[in-house]
């Protein structure tokens, strides 16, 4: 944490020249052209082949699957006299790329849908994966590559990581592409680029840069997240040219002033360049604690006792207060948030102290950043 501290410090002595030479980053990291997005797949399935980890003969849904499957090769039996426990419901869930071909495997994840305990040494039937239209576009099956385990027998448990999902690398056959893929586009047909922070001046930027390229007026920033491009008449049918082109362009993305806090870590993380106002902040601890000590009244000198000398228990109560020194500091006009975590770190305050004054800074107004808590 420490460490952390010193390297926002470090940043706000570089924000100066930071802030004269923005770093420029290419449209293709900043964007994606309409189209160019996955789509999700998700499907039913069972594994088998587990060493009796499988769902519990109670999971009705595993028993009537397991009769369904078996029913296509002509195997008829009631669910009710299915019982094993070598067989696990689980769903299964991939994403399918926009650039998809059939043909093409992907990644699929599995995850147990009953009681199973370990899904390790199974292995995936044939699942069909549908999307949100509920067609199906890819295959899924193979052997489960899980990375964890559990293991119990009398009552000793001994588990590593979530035996209960796993993965199948390269296990789904793309068997139909995605519905929405871009094509070579007709001249004067719009290409719309979609930003991944949704910001204005970034947006107007990114429209500048394409008509310096492509001439004219072709960009037209749309709103705060998107640029529509007119397809010009030279790139008519090379859509594949027109992006190539646009994707490679350098713009200065603008950004906004973020102060990110854990609270549950103590982690403040900030530009270099998040300015607060110039602000008096004082701080310090009140700690009050309230202590009884019990002891017992044993009459020990009389002689004679009579009847009615015992022995009785008594407590005393103190209350303890203690006030360690606090601590106080201005910050300057042009402050940063570095400067001001510096500040604090030398007069040795805690993290949780430094996150307290970051809130107390934004609701009072003199903190120009967006404040986000984890």
């Amino acid at each position: 944490m420490r460490a952390l501290f010193v390297l926002l410090a470090c940043l706000a002595l570089l924000a100066p020249a930071a802030r004269a030479a923005t770093a420029s980053v290419r449209i293709k990291d900043i964007a994606r052209v309409q189209g160019q997005r996955q789509h999700a797949l998700v499907g039913y399935g069972l594994v088998t082949g587990l060493a009796g980890t499988g769902d519990t003969p109670g999971n009705r849904a595993t028993r009537q699957s397991i009769a369904n499957l078996l029913s296509q090769f002509n195997v008829g039996i009631p669910a009710d006299t299915v019982s094993s426990r070598n067989v696990a419901a689980v769903m299964v869930s991939a994403h399918l790329p926009a650039t998809a071909r059939s043909g093409d495997v992907v990644d699929v994840t599995v995850s147990s849908l009953g009681d199973a305990r370990s899904l390790v040494g199974g292995a995936l039937l044939v699942t069909p994966l549908k999307g949100p239209d509920g067609r199906v576009y890819a295959l899924a099956q193979g052997p489960l590559t899980v990375g964890g385990y559990k293991y119990d027998a009398n009552g000793n448990v001994v588990q590593k990581n979530h035996p209960t999902t796993a993965t199948v690398p390269g296990g789904a056959s793309i068997e139909v592409a995605p519905p929405i893929r871009p094509d070579n586009a007709q001249a004067g047909s719009l290409l719309s680029i979609s930003l991944a922070d949704a910001d204005y001046t970034t947006a107007g930027r990114v429209a500048e840069a394409i008509n310096r390229e492509l001439g004219g007026n072709a960009a037209e920033a749309v709103d705060a997240q998107g640029v529509a491009v007119r397809v010009p008449q030279q790139y008519q049918g090379r859509l594949v040219e027109l992006v190539r082109r646009i994707e490679s362009l350098e713009v200065d993305p603008d950004q906004r002033a973020r102060v990110v806090v854990n609270e549950r870590t103590g982690t403040v993380v900030a530009g270099a360049d998040v300015r607060i106002a110039p602000v008096a902040i004082s701080y310090g601890d009140l700690k009050i604690s309230v202590v009884s000590e019990t002891a017992v009244s044993q009459p020990t000198l009389v002689a004679r006792p009579s009847s009615g000398i015992v022995t009785l228990p008594y407590t005393n109560t103190r209350v303890d207060v203690q006030e360690p020194s606090g601590g106080a500091l201005v910050t300057q006009p042009g402050g940063t948030v570095a400067d001001l975590v510096q500040a604090l770190t030398r007069l040795k305050t805690s993290t949780r102290d430094i996150v307290s004054i970051l809130k107390a800074l934004k609701s009072a107004g003199s903190l120009h950043a967006e404040l986000i808590v984890q």
